[in-house]
């Protein structure tokens, strides 16, 4: 197997610090390639990047509907949260709509992504709940799903259950890849997460994006979630978090959304676009810089945009007294 190029580097003073290798892959919603670079036909764990696909059922269903889900709360639904009290008073709300409680939330615990959400809650005195976790309102938004059909929501992480087959069979038709069971693995939040090759996340994004190539019903869902996060990129992060900041920058024009993991996917609608990348070694700050260097080159942004990208294409790295000691950068096929 040919090694994937280095795609990022860590400079300190005028030296090259470290590297990372990586792949990734542009394309619109036919499939039609307009950038690859290394192996973009491998499969990987999308993780939370592709959480938008993932609460596409929600919406089609009707569920959303149902129980007046707000824009902030279909945000929700699609974020890696940070934790804090509006993100938990969100993920309440939605589970309250549909009759239910955290008690039903089957996705772990853990302390508030978010260091000053985490903080403000140790400072209460208060320990986390399965609200706090990051995927607490995509949860929420499986709960809706299961309610609003009919379902028992009990055991809605487990693969055979009816609302991870719904989720599955919505992966797979907007990325167009058959979801197997010798790629199935499970995520962080005890979810199914299935390996797919990044050319296909990115064709899937591109179609999230434009409503290309898929039906009528999947065309209004992927726009009322293009809408809310678009409204909400707050929700769909934090503060000072990569996806809400650039989200909050470019509004409407780009959907970007993080993965464990080192994984990254982004919509470009008016470009038409959909960008999919994979950090070899599972570096967050890697797969941020490559996402970005994509974004900026191809989401068609005049000049002052651009130029407004550029601490997302290339961030700072500073010491413990604050001052810049070096920075990040795209390298090889992405400088």
């Amino acid at each position: 197997m040919v090694a994937n190029p280095a795609v990022v580097e860590a400079t300190r003073g005028k030296q090259v610090e470290s590297s990372h290798r990586g792949a990734g892959c542009v394309v619109d919603a036919d499939g039609r390639v307009v950038m690859v670079f290394g192996d973009a036909e491998r499969a990987v764990y999308p993780r939370s990047a592709i959480k938008a696909l993932q609460a596409l059922p929600l919406l089609e269903s009707g569920a959303a509907d149902r129980f007046g889900l707000s824009d902030k709360e279909i945000a929700l639904a699609c974020a890696s949260h940070s934790g804090g009290e509006e993100h938990v008073a969100t993920a309440r709300a939605m589970l309250a709509s549909a009759g239910r409680d955290e008690r039903v939330l089957e996705c772990g615990v853990h302390w508030p992504l978010g260091e000053d959400e985490a903080r403000a809650l140790a400072r209460s005195g208060r320990t986390p709940n399965a609200l706090h976790n990051n995927c607490s309102g995509k949860h929420a938004g499986f709960i809706c799903l299961a309610c609003a059909t009919g379902v028992e929501p009990k055991g809605y992480v487990a693969p055979d259950h009816p609302v991870q087959r719904e989720v599955a069979a919505a992966i797979a038709g907007v990325t167009g890849t058959r979801l197997s069971e010798d790629r199935r693995g499970v995520d962080g939040c005890a979810i199914p997460t299935y390996a797919v090759p990044l050319a296909a996340l990115a064709r899937g994004f591109a179609r999230l994006g434009t409503g290309e190539g898929l039906s009528p019903s999947r065309r209004k869902a992927a726009a009322r979630i293009r809408a809310a996060v678009a409204a909400y990129p707050l929700t769909v992060a934090g503060k000072g978090r990569f996806d809400t900041e650039v989200m909050s920058l470019l509004g409407a024009r780009a959907f970007t959304k993080s993965g464990a993991e080192g994984v990254f996917c982004a919509a470009l609608p008016e470009a038409g676009l959909g960008v999919a990348v994979k950090a070899d070694d599972g570096a967050g700050r890697a797969a941020q810089v490559m996402a970005a260097a994509l974004i900026r080159r191809f989401g068609g942004f005049d000049d002052e945009t651009a130029a407004r990208l550029e601490p997302f294409v290339s961030p700072r790295i500073m010491n413990w007294n604050g001052a810049e000691v070096g920075r990040l950068r795209p390298a090889g096929p992405l400088a």
